[in-house]
C-alpha cells in the first residue's frame, strides 16, 4: 500500500505561479511512475504530468507543456509540480497518483491522494 498526500494548492491570479507537493509513504519501492491529474467541476479527471520514479523521465499534457514542470525527490519520497503562467482554465482539484508497472498508461494510476484545490482568477 502506498499513501499519497498533496499540498500547495490555493488561489492565485492569472499569470501567477504555484508549487504543488505530493508526499508518498508506505511501500514506495513498488512505485514506477508518479503523476499529477486534475479534475475541474463537471469534467472528467485528466492527465497533467508524470515522472518516472527511477530515471526521472517526464511526460506532459499538451495543455501544460512549457508552463508546468514535474520533478521528484527520491530521498524525500516527494513529487512536485511547479505551475507557472497559470490560466483560469487551470482551475481544478489536482490529484497525485502512482502507477506500478513499467508499461504504464494514464489508466494505470491509483493510490490517489485527497487532492488539493487550485483556483486561478482572471
Amino acid at each position: 500500500q502506498v499513501q499519497l498526500v498533496e499540498s500547495g494548492g490555493g488561489l492565485v491570479q492569472a499569470g501567477g505561479s504555484l508549487r504543488l507537493s505530493c508526499a508518498a509513504s508506505g511501500r514506495t519501492f513498488h512505485i514506477y511512475v508518479m503523476g499529477w491529474f486534475r479534475q475541474a467541476p463537471g469534467k472528467e479527471r485528466e492527465f497533467v504530468a508524470a515522472v518516472t520514479w527511477g530515471g526521472g523521465s517526464t511526460y506532459y499534457a499538451d495543455s501544460v507543456k512549457g508552463r508546468f514542470t514535474i520533478s521528484r525527490d527520491n530521498a524525500e519520497n516527494t513529487v512536485y509540480l511547479q505551475m507557472n503562467s497559470l490560466k483560469p482554465e487551470d482551475t481544478a482539484v489536482y490529484y497525485c497518483g502512482a502507477a506500478y508497472n513499467s508499461r504504464w498508461s494514464q489508466n494505470d494510476f491509483g493510490s490517489w491522494g485527497q487532492g488539493t484545490q487550485v483556483t486561478v482568477s482572471s
